[in-house]
């Protein structure tokens, strides 16, 4: 102890050191942390845990903490998940303003949010939390008051603090969970983060007006007390020896809170595998079916359904129902769209004989109802729901069909649910409608019979060769056109044209996502020669039948459009079925964040714009 503090005092004097020379100790007024450095960590006395840069991507940093001596490095809490520093960002620790993260041009990314509060350093502790303190070393802010996914023993929170789950496993930004005691004492886990209602709540402890203080103990326990310091709910009942193991406790991207173990040390004989390993009991249990939002997504995205994993985590799982495919293949936590042109509601061309139903047992998106029928037979739901158009799944239990719009919330797969899903898929993924039975056999009739003729004949091989060969020689002649020719609106806009590899290297495979819409995902990237500045790259949603000169004409309107508050369009990509925007990046927002809303808008609302 003697050590610690002789180390605290010295530092309390601004010293002209480097940031790569203070591995250890603490950070005085005005001595920087960089992405430029490689060693750019502060560590705690033991050396356990580290505050400083961690590289996300290419170009692309987290301030943050981890656990240092494992091999993994754990991230244990962030500062700026949402907002990523480019390479030549620093963090600076300042008397009058706190401590700033800035990128290279100077514009602050996060501050603590401190300000003339007589601020000395600022020191990385061995229980995980990060402290700026005054002389007299009373804490003035940290980071166990300020979490993000993650708490870690020692840990004490109150009323009105909240924890987040994060995107996905590697996106660091705000995801739709969260963990929060009220400030009526009720801890509650909610499957939304924005302005929560008691719907949203999925699981609590139900202790409102009672509830006072949460906190993870030495000894492994995640408990809720009274104000005088009495259990009153345990969250989390694993107790685990603390000199032996690292501990955490997360509310992960799924919206489960789970707690986890890892050995300090290689030791055979304990049993322990050297790495993170789930102890106690989930919260909950089984989220795919303790969501019950009659709005919203549920545990998974739209049109999707969710099941339990049968490890020891359990972790859910989305899957999209048959005739249906992910809208983002690297996260299947965003929904599922349909693969087929949805059924017509014209009643002069109907459509009933195109569609086919697949059956589902114990699967159901119980709030996605719009009509229920009594006392009737599966046969007569199975009809009705393909005569109605706006059906597109329909599930029978019990003499009781209900009929289901998209889009689908709320899906789960498991053993509680009883009924049979009818899901409405299009037979053979056809998009023509039919013109009349006679005249449809009519077709199919004559188009056997000649393809019968043809294939008794060698001259159909040789014809078929033949064709394919030319149809081979084409499409390299018109690729090869196609990215030869000069693009007339880039001569006019100067705009630059992009390869579809480019942009995906520059995104580090389309990695971090900064939002969707109904005409594409919108990702975060650097171009390779301008690792400071960030760039918006938005890959549109492909639209059957659209020509070439279509888009280029959509890019000319779109360049044309100038105005201080939007956005300005970079250059594009048009390459086979790649179609991409490419936009400087805003981090502070634009005008298409005041007309939309959030950057990832609900389907349900949009803000009204009010001049």
């Amino acid at each position: 102890m003697a050590s610690v503090i002789l180390g605290i005092l010295l530092v309390l004097f601004p010293l002209p050191l480097s940031a790569k020379a203070q591995t250890r100790g603490n950070l005085t007024s005005g001595i920087l942390l960089t992405t430029n450095d490689g060693n750019s960590s502060l560590l705690s006395p033991s050396a356990e845990f580290a505050f400083g840069f961690r590289r996300m991507g290419r170009g692309a940093y987290l301030l943050a903490i981890w656990f240092e001596k494992i091999e993994d490095k754990t991230i244990v809490w962030s500062a700026n998940g949402g907002n990523l520093a480019p390479k030549g960002s620093k963090v600076q620790l300042t008397a009058d303003r706190g401590l700033v993260l800035a990128d290279p041009r100077g514009i602050k990314l996060w501050s603590s949010g401190l300000s003339g509060t007589g601020l000395a350093y600022a020191a990385m502790l061995d229980t995980g939390n990060f402290i700026l303190a005054r002389k007299d070393h009373g804490n003035l802010w940290d980071s166990f008051s300020q979490p993000t996914d993650t708490i870690l023993p020692t840990q004490q929170l109150g009323q009105g603090s909240k924890v987040n789950a994060r995107y996905s496993e590697t996106n660091y930004s705000p995801g739709r969970f969260l963990f929060t005691l009220q400030a009526d004492g009720n801890l509650v886990l909610y499957a939304t983060t924005s302005q929560p209602i008691s719907l949203d709540a999925y699981w609590a402890t139900d202790t409102a007006g009672i509830g006072f203080q949460w906190i993870y103990n030495q000894s492994g326990l995640v408990y809720l007390t009274l104000r005088n310091g009495t259990v009153l709910n345990i969250v989390t009942s694993s107790q685990v020896p603390m000199g032996e193991f690292y501990q955490r406790a997360i509310l992960e991207y799924d919206g489960v809170f789970r707690q986890y173990v890892h050995p300090k040390m290689a030791n055979s004989s304990s049993g322990w595998a050297m790495g993170w390993t789930m102890v106690s009991s989930p919260v909950p249990s089984n989220i795919c079916t303790r969501i019950k939002r009659d709005t919203g997504t549920g545990a998974c995205g739209f049109n999707s359904y969710c099941t339990l994993g049968d490890d020891m985590i359990q972790r859910p799982r989305c899957h999209c129902p048959p005739g249906y495919t992910l809208v983002d293949s690297t996260n299947e936590m965003n929904g599922c769209r349909p693969e087929f042109v949805l059924q017509s509601c014209d009643v002069s061309r109907p459509e009933k004989d195109q569609f086919a139903l697949s059956d589902m047992l114990n699967t159901d998106w119980p709030q996605s109802d719009y009509e229920v029928s009594l006392s009737v037979t599966e046969g007569w739901c199975r009809e009705a729901c393909l005569a109605d158009c706006f059906c597109a799944v329909a599930l029978f239990k019990d003499g009781t069909c209900w009929r289901k719009a998209i889009p689908l919330i709320n899906g789960r797969m498991d053993g509680s649910e009883s009924g049979k899903a009818l899901i409405k898929v299009r037979i053979n993924n056809s998009t023509s409608t039919s013109t009349g039975n006679g005249q449809k056999k009519s077709k199919n009739s004559t188009l056997v019979i000649i393809g019968s003729v043809l294939l008794s004949s060698s001259v159909f091989l040789y014809l078929l060769l033949l064709l394919i060969s030319y149809i081979v020689y084409k499409s390299f002649r018109s690729r090869d056109s196609k990215f030869s020719r000069p693009v007339q609106i880039n001569q006019a806009m100067r705009m630059r044209t992009f390869t579809y590899q480019e942009l995906q290297e520059a995104t580090d495979g389309f990695k971090e996502e900064l939002g969707r819409g109904a005409f594409g995902t919108v990702y975060k990237g650097v171009l390779e020669s301008e690792d400071t500045n960030f760039v918006a790259v938005k890959v549109l949603a492909t639209r059957t039948g659209e020509s070439e000169k279509e888009f280029e004409r959509e890019v000319s309107a779109i360049g044309q459009t100038n105005h201080k508050n939007l956005v300005r369009l970079l250059g594009f990509c048009n390459e086979g079925q790649h179609r991409l925007l490419v936009y400087e990046f805003m981090s502070n927002g634009s005008l298409a964040d005041f007309l939309f809303g959030s950057s990832r808008p609900s389907w349900y609302k949009r803000v009204e714009p009010q001049f």
